[in-house]
Formats: structure tokens, C-alpha cells, sequence
């Protein structure tokens, strides 16, 4: 979608919004409209209980300038959050997406609002306008997206500029939410690779990929053990933006690009979703190109652990022992406890090749975490405190929220292995839990570590206000805030 600001509307066909705090009593917003369709649409306000409560839409048709217009009215609720701005430009996308308008005009003029707020409208509009319809080939012309444009007339001087850094974070959202959509014959780990290599290179970010011999080599048997099973070979995607002179941080994630289970393997019944068990690596790649467009004074390194878990005649079994780049020894109990796996190599990678002081991991890791909270909030792990309450801040200032659970010498115990090092499973209960101390047996002393548990955030069977049902983009706005508030802030 194509974003404008303009101190006029512009000439034309084109659908009109007002959003509206306060419903039909803001006097002044309805001025904007041609007289004769301002009872027109108190009229249809009245009638739809319309009292701008976020996220409604009122929609009727009336005579402006001799032609006849759609205009809607956009509710914001109190108006006093960002969130608020977003989801009324969300609004407005979803109701005219298919619609056959193919440009929205949003008019602020007489809105009090900050820059910042207009250009959130467009922000949200842009989010929730997005689809993915590469491989649909018979939708009629009725079911094709038709909004292709948004213009915010009226604005404060400096909305472009508060547009600039969101357009960027943007970007990264839609590239997560596009390779989390594409299925696994598409989307595998070399494929992973080429897709993002030409947006985040012209952004600037540095790439290097290890193979399955380099792998080897440097003895990641807990991620080459996960990948034997499939032909597709094994990469470990390396990203580094370095925007700022200071020490680096890393953002890793499990980029498990098709998960059956392996010889665990999972029921038919769902299945195929996992496609999108490499949402924690999409949304390392999101936000490091969401870092790098808007050009953050920071120094980050994202690693991408990519694998295809399948069950070949030569895929690990349930009782094999492999050893991890860290020299630690691993019972596998479960071959689809596979993402802690791909996690501690990479993570040691990181630690041992870039002397990274603090590590936040993201992985669609374990179905109990979705048992414990739903589709609401991602799980958070930290062996700090500290960071354990940016992260929660920042993920709650930008929609992407967090609940932090406990860890233990008592859940530790839980992964003793009688003839390993560990075991990559723990009992039944506190499965989270438990997936999280392995993890963090992997973190070096000294470091300071969070592990997000996002798998049932990547993915949404219904629609949210700034996404549809499918990919949500989960993480990437969650981690440039991280990177805003507390390496540039």
C-alpha cells in the first residue's frame, strides 16, 4: 500500500474517513463534510449505535462535490493511545479492502492529533491491508484486494518524518508474515536464505550462511541431528547490523521450516501447520531488516537456525545421544522436542564467535505454552531480571505482550539424563518450563538471556486489529522497541 500525507484532499475517486473520538458530538470533525451530508451521517451514526468506540466503522454514501462518495467514520475510542490510531487505520483497510475503492482518503483536518498518531493511522492500514494471494488463481474480481493507496490530508508538519521509521518496521512485519505464509515445498532452509537476502542487503545488513559441512565441523551434532532426516540441507543464517559503536547483542531464532515430528511424529489433524514452526527465525529476519531500514544506533546479530524436521530412514531416533557444539551431551527422548535443539547450537555459535553479552532467543516452541495462555500473550523466560522487564515493557508498548514464568533448580532436574548429559524433554507437566531450563543450560556465565516462547503468537485463526487471520508478524515490533528504548533510548 502506497502511503501519502497532503494538506488537501486530493481530486478524483476516492473513499472518505473521519476518525472520531467522541461519535457525532465532535461538532468540528464533521465540518469537514459537505453540508448537506453532515445529517446524512449523524443520521446513519445514530442508527448503527455508532459512539466512536475503537475500532467500529460507519459506512454510508453521499453527495460531495456533485459525485457521490463513500465516507466512512472511524471510531478511536478515547483517542489517547497510538494503539488507538493504528487500529482505526486497521479498521478502515479491512472494510475497504475488497471493496473496489482503490484510495482512502483519512482527513484530519481540525483533528487535535500529533504527527506521530497520523502517521499510525497509515501504520495500522498498511498492516491489516496486507494479504498473501500468490497462489489463489480463481478469485473472481469481487474477492481481489482493491485498496492500493492512503492518503492522511491534514496532518501536522512531521508526519512524514514519524512515518519514515514505522514504514521501516512495517517492512520487516510483512516480510516475517510473508515467510511464515509460504508453505514448506516453498519456504524450506537454503530457500529461507534467498528470500531474505535481497531486501535485508539492500538494507544494509551483512549475511553469512553455514552449511552442513561447516556445521559439522564445528560440531553442532544437537542441529545437524534435527536435520538428518530431510534432504534438505541444514543453514545457519548469520545477520549483522552494526548502526552504533557499542557491544553487540543477538537475537536467535528456531527456524524449523517444516516440523512432522521426525520419528516422534505429530497426528495428520494440523499438520501442515507447521509451515510456520520458523516463526522465531522470520521474526529475527523482520526485525533485523525493521533495525536496519530505520537506520537504529545499535549493533545486533541475528542467527537464524534452519532445519526441516522429517522422518527419514535416516532421521535421529527417540534414545539417540548427540553432542552439542558446547560439548554437552543430549539424550533424545522425543524427536519433536526439536527446537531447543537447533537453539543451544546456535545460541553457542553466537556466544563463542561474537562474545555477546545479552541474548534474546524467539521459537514457536512448545504446544503447553499455548495450553497456559492462549493465543494472548508469548512466553517469557530470563535469567535477569532486568531484561526481563524491558522486554515485558516493550512488548506491551507495542501490542506484542508477554507474561513471564518461573525457572528453576527444581524444573533443572527435570531434564537429568541417566546416561547424558540431559535429556531434551522433561516429564509432562511444565512443559514450557522445562524446554526453557535446556535452553539455558546453554547460556554461558555472564550472559544475560531471555527466551520467548511464541507459539501461539506467530499465527492467528482470526483476524486482529492490524492483521488477518494467518501470519501475525509476532516479535518484530517487540524487538526493535527492545533495541529503541534500551540501547538508543
Amino acid at each position: 500500500m502506497n502511503v501519502r500525507f497532503a494538506d488537501r484532499r486530493p481530486t478524483g475517486a476516492y473513499a472518505l474517513a473521519l476518525p472520531l473520538a467522541s461519535g457525532v458530538a465532535d461538532a468540528g470533525r464533521l465540518a469537514a463534510l459537505p453540508a448537506d451530508a453532515v445529517e446524512l451521517v449523524r443520521r446513519a451514526a445514530a442508527a448503527t449505535r455508532f459512539e466512536g468506540e475503537a475500532g467500529s466503522v460507519v459506512e454510508l454514501f453521499a453527495i460531495d462535490g456533485g459525485e457521490s462518495r463513500r465516507i466512512l467514520l472511524a471510531g478511536l475510542g478515547a483517542g489517547t493511545t497510538d494503539s488507538a490510531y493504528e487500529g482505526a487505520g486497521g479498521a478502515l483497510a479491512a472494510k475497504l479492502q475488497v471493496s473496489g475503492e482503490t484510495v482512502l482518503v483519512v482527513d484530519l483536518t481540525g483533528h487535535r492529533t500529533t504527527a506521530e498518531r497520523a502517521a499510525r493511522i497509515a501504520f495500522g492500514a498498511v498492516l491489516r491491508n496486507w494479504r498473501y494471494d500468490r497462489y489463489r488463481t480463481t478469485l473472481k474480481p469481487s474477492q481481489r484486494p482493491s485498496l492500493t493507496d492512503i492518503v492522511i490530508v491534514g496532518a501536522e508538519a512531521g508526519a512524514e518524518a514519524a512515518w519514515a521509521p514505522l514504514k521501516a518496521i512495517a517492512e520487516g512485519i510483512l516480510l516475517t508474515r510473508e515467510l511464515v505464509t509460504e508453505p514448506a515445498n516453498i519456504i524450506y532452509p537454503a530457500s529461507f536464505v534467498e528470500r531474505v537476502r535481497g531486501p535485508l542487503t539492500a538494507a544494509g545488513v551483512e549475511i553469512e550462511v553455514l552449511g552442513e559441512a561447516e556445521m559439522a565441523k564445528l560440531g553442532m551434532g544437537a542441529l545437524l541431528g534435527v536435520a538428518q532426516g530431510s534432504r534438505r540441507e541444514a543453514q545457519l543464517l548469520v545477520l549483522r547490523w552494526k548502526g552504533a559503536d557499542v557491544d553487540p547483542i543477538a537475537f536467535v531464532g528456531k527456524g524449523v521450516t517444516f516440523d512432522t515430528g521426525g520419528i516422534s511424529i505429530k497426528p495428520a489433524a494440523g499438520m501442515e501447520d507447521m509451515k510456520w514452526d520458523m516463526g522465531g527465525a522470520g521474526a529475527v529476519a523482520g526485525a533485523m531488516l525493521a533495525l536496519a531500514g530505520r537506520k537504529a544506533k545499535a549493533n545486533i546479530i541475528g542467527v537464524c537456525g534452519l532445519v526441516e524436521n522429517m522422518p527419514d530412514g535416516n532421521a535421529q531416533r527417540p534414545g539417540d545421544v548427540v553432542t552439542s557444539m558446547s560439548g554437552k551431551t543430549i539424550e533424545v527422548i522425543n524427536t519433536d522436542a526439536e527446537g531447543r535443539l537447533v537453539l543451544c547450537d546456535a545460541i553457542t555459535w553466537v556466544q563463542r564467535t561474537h562474545g555477546v553479552k545479552t541474548i534474546v532467543d524467539l521459537a514457536t516452541l512448545t504446544g503447553a505454552m499455548i495450553v497456559a495462555l492462549g493465543h494472548e500473550y508469548g512466553g517469557l523466560f530470563s535469567n535477569d531480571d532486568a531484561l526481563a522487564g524491558q522486554l515485558t515493557a516493550a512488548g506491551l508498548g507495542v501490542g506484542d505482550k508477554l507474561w513471564r514464568f518461573p525457572l528453576s533448580d527444581a524444573y533443572d532436574k527435570l531434564i537429568d539424563s541417566p546416561i547424558a548429559d540431559m535429556k531434551n524433554v522433561g516429564p509432562r507437566q511444565a512443559g514450557s518450563i522445562t524446554a526453557a531450563q535446556f535452553i539455558k543450560r546453554y547460556v554461558e556465565d555472564g550472559v544475560l538471556w531471555a527466551h520467548l516462547d511464541i507459539a501461539g503468537m506467530a499465527w492467528s485463526a482470526k483476524a486482529g486489529a492490524t492483521w488477518d487471520k494467518g501470519a501475525t508478524g509476532y516479535g518484530v515490533r517487540l524487538l526493535d522497541r527492545f533495541v529503541a528504548d534500551t540501547i538508543e533510548g
